[in-house]
């Protein structure tokens, strides 16, 4: 004779949690006696599957550090904001990080950058991609204190795990050349092998002011440029929009 608790009991032990819990709801309800062991066992699975890209989804949710719970759904997509709907729907499959391409986002404060990066990495990690979220400020603390405990050929290791990588809030904070070359370094390393976005304030024309030096700049500009979407976010503050 069966033992359900048993069988319960080996299914959690043996860490298929979305088949013991398709196999507790199961037995409970009184079609059971209706359903072929076939169907039982295809129920089981599929609910498996599903639990563990739950759960993948979760762990990577909480990895990626997104500034905001956004999804791509509730971008606000218009003519005069300069974001076209079928421009959304060309990065919501994500293929852009299989092509490792890049995304440069640019637009005045407020205008929804942080929140559009924010959507595309959620959709990322909802898709199976691993990403991970930086404030210009926060990188550069982190290059910093890798740097200073001799870590840092670990933290580029790590990053080179992230399929991609987001940078907010590029050019608020000045850099010196020490984090110019450890940025080129990330971005070398990402080169054509990951995909990155990039959310910045200032136009694409003033980022080599911003780099500081010309060599470096080049290296940068050059490893970023090569198949990217550029968006330039244009309007009025949406932050206003929802104050008025």
């Amino acid at each position: 004779m069966i033992n359900i608790e048993e069988t319960l009991l080996l299914l959690q032990k043996m860490k298929l949690q979305g088949m013991a819990n398709t196999y507790k709801s199961a037995i409970s309800l009184p079609q059971i006696n209706d359903l072929s062991a076939h169907e039982l066992i295809a129920q089981m699975t599929q609910a498996e599957q599903q639990f563990r890209e739950d759960k993948r989804t979760e762990i990577y949710l909480k990895m990626s550090k997104l500034r905001y719970n956004s999804v791509l759904e509730n971008v606000y997509c218009s003519t005069e904001r300069n974001l076209s709907k079928d421009k959304l729907i060309e990065l919501a499959d994500c293929s852009f990080v299989v092509r490792s391409q890049n995304i440069l986002i640019t637009g005045a404060t407020g205008c929804g950058k942080s929140y559009l990066a924010c959507a595309i990495g959620r959709q990322a990690c909802y898709l199976g991609y691993r990403a991970m979220y930086f404030s210009m400020l926060r990188l550069t603390q982190k290059l910093q204190q890798v740097k200073l405990d001799g870590t840092f050929t670990k933290f580029l290791d790590q990053l080179n795990k992230i399929n991609l990588l987001i940078i907010d809030d590029f050019g608020l904070v000045p850099l010196n050349n020490d984090l110019v070359l450890s940025l080129l370094q990330i971005l070398e390393d990402r080169y054509q092998q990951k995909s990155t976005i990039i959310a910045s304030q200032l136009p694409f024309e003033k980022w080599y002011d911003y780099l500081n030096d010309k060599t470096l700049a080049d290296a940068i500009m050059d490893r970023l440029a090569t198949a990217t979407h550029k968006i330039q976010l244009k309007g009025e503050s949406l932050r206003h929009k929802k104050l008025s």
